[in-house]
């Protein structure tokens, strides 16, 4: 059973990158406005953190419409320029590690929260969720074994105080079906 509680000072942790990854293989679409409103009724939300790398070369980058958006609808956005490179096969790859700053933030604000929610299943982690809990945070973290491989790293998994599957509270803030990019999808499909 998932515990949230409104008189818990909350803040939110999402790891852009890694929600994405989950939501894809999930197959699902997050309506952020919808997940703020979530947290906001069920805890007492101080802050809602969204970490993402940008890449900054392309004259449009398909995240733009969601940071921007995100910016001016109650959330933290943290940004920061993500690396292209050529890999050794010739093959284009972007790097855009974003958990230190996600690290930092963490750690600042623990000592104003009660309840810590990460949204990732990254491995590299489970110290810090250490490390908060040592300061009398409760840290939940949300990500899924549903898919395969799950997303969520066991040893990140054993050390939070509690484990949230993601398909299981999605149905509170995924896009509804009247949503345009929802019902084109169902569309496509058949």
């Amino acid at each position: 059973m998932t515990r949230f509680s409104s008189q818990e000072r909350t803040a939110l942790f999402i790891d852009g990158a890694n929600l994405y990854a989950a939501t894809r293989s999930l197959g699902f679409d997050i309506d952020y406005r919808r997940l703020l409103d979530y947290f906001g009724a069920n805890t007492n939300l101080l802050r809602a953190y969204y970490y993402s790398a940008l890449l900054e070369t392309e004259e449009y980058s398909p995240l733009k419409p969601l940071t921007d958006w995100l910016a001016y609808n109650g959330y933290s956005l943290v940004t920061k320029p993500a690396k292209e490179f050529t890999d050794a096969m010739g093959r284009r790859r972007i790097k855009g590690n974003m958990d230190i700053e996600l690290a930092i933030d963490m750690l600042e604000l623990a000592p104003k929260l009660d309840h810590a929610i990460l949204f990732s299943g990254d491995s590299d982690f489970r110290r810090l969720v250490e490390a908060v809990q040592r300061k009398g945070v409760r840290v939940s973290v949300v990500s899924t074994i549903k898919t395969s491989p799950p997303m969520i790293a066991d040893e990140l998994r054993r050390q939070a105080d509690q484990y949230v599957e993601l398909a299981d509270i999605a149905p509170e803030f995924t896009r509804r079906p009247q949503d345009g990019r929802t019902r084109m999808r169902e569309d496509d499909e058949s």
